[in-house]
């Protein structure tokens, strides 16, 4: 079991320590850890599981507008991948995908999707990413045109996380009101509605639902529209550093559960009249392992406290998942050189981990993202400070 001592660091209140100890015993219960051979059926159920269990409502705001926790979307995310990675990622993408609703949507919008969200009873999805603009935001080419009080929506978008599962997705678009990444708009877009179709289902090593997506003559009221027209970008990106954060809080949990099956796998395992964990390099390999984990988690919390503080945390969270992940795919590769042959076994934990983890260095802008960003926060201050 990992240590938990991280719960009395100065970054958390009382009730994020009894959150997390509430959730890992229900997840203990109700969670299991193998891949299911239905994906789409499994990331249902577990959808349905956690609205029904409460947890839901943490990954959404407050029917009264009451903001975000992040520290404990965090520990949420945290603690349901050491369990699951797909339990992870239903909550996370219900996160994400009704992010910009709980951030800069209507009240009307609000009143309409984001009870359903935290029963569990709809299914959101995130769609901004498209085949030639995937980090480079501005590129973008799927456009809405207004026409009276509807828009029609055409292009397509692709490594949608719960496509083809999702009762509604936020559609990110090209409205033109300004060139690149300020002429553009966040939309509604409900699964049934005319001219939408699910293109394509893409299968990745770590099974979770996901599509490429068409949208033809799509006609969407305005009323469906987030935030004002051509403020789309900055939509995105402040429900990407909410998001951005637990993500670094997802490779936490599976770093923690990598440690845990090091930990037991080498105090057990016999070798040459002694257990692996009797060798030097073994002891230095663990050393690597849970400090890195620890310095990982201690930039996750900052980001995560100071964004519940009220203050910008665009370079920390980029900081935070910079780190975390690539932290992660070490400690588990680590972790899997010790199973030798047995880490390499299908559905063994390592094995899950070792697949679970790759998406994370991508997804939510990958590493080399994370350090123009991280960068360019640097320069930005450094040039008003000489101002």
């Amino acid at each position: 079991m990992s240590d938990k001592t991280y719960l009395e660091w100065p970054f958390f209140d009382a009730r994020h320590a009894a959150l997390e100890r509430e959730l890992d015993a229900w997840a203990a219960r109700h969670v299991g850890q193998q891949h299911e051979a239905d994906v789409d059926a499994a990331c249902r159920q577990l959808v349905r599981q956690l609205g029904e269990g409460g947890w839901l409502h943490h990954a959404i705001a407050g029917a009264e507008g009451a903001g975000i926790d992040t520290r404990a979307i965090c520990l949420i995310r945290e603690t349901l991948a050491r369990h699951n990675g797909l339990a992870d990622f239903a909550f996370a993408m219900q996160g994400l995908g009704s992010g910009a609703i709980s951030l800069h949507g209507t009240a009307a919008q609000r009143d309409a999707y984001l009870p359903r969200v935290a029963r569990g009873e709809a299914i959101a999805a995130f769609a901004l990413s498209e085949p030639q603009a995937g980090s480079d935001v501005a590129a973008m080419q799927c456009a809405a045109v207004q026409d009276g009080d509807h828009y029609v929506l055409n292009g397509e978008k692709t490594w949608i996380s719960n496509g083809g599962i999702a009762d509604f997705y936020v559609v990110f678009a090209r409205t033109g009101e300004q060139p690149g990444a300020r002429g553009i708009s966040a939309f509604i877009v409900d699964a049934d509605t005319p001219g939408f179709e699910i293109a394509e289902r893409i299968q990745v090593i770590a099974p979770h639902p996901l599509a490429r997506l068409v949208f033809r003559d799509c006609r969407i009221p305005a009323t469906q529209r987030i935030g004002a027209a051509g403020q789309g970008f900055k939509v995105a990106m402040s429900t990407l550093d909410v998001f951005r954060t637990s993500v670094a809080a997802a490779a936490l949990g599976f770093a923690r559960r990598a440690l845990d099956e090091a930990l037991a796998h080498a105090t057990q395992r016999k070798m040459f009249g002694q257990v692996l964990s009797d060798f030097q390099m073994t002891q230095a390999k663990l050393a690597q392992m849970a400090t890195g984990i620890d310095a990982a988690a201690l930039l996750t919390y900052r980001a995560a406290w100071q964004r519940d503080q009220g203050r910008n945390v665009t370079k920390e969270a980029a900081m935070a998942k910079m780190t975390a992940t690539e932290t992660a795919q070490q400690v588990i590769d680590a972790a899997l050189q010790m199973f030798g042959g047995l880490g390499v076994v299908s559905e063994q934990p390592v094995e899950r981990l070792y697949r679970e983890i790759r998406a994370l260095r991508i997804y939510e802008g990958a590493t080399e993202v994370q350090q123009l960003i991280i960068a360019r926060e640097l320069l930005r201050a450094a040039t008003t400070k000489e101002a």
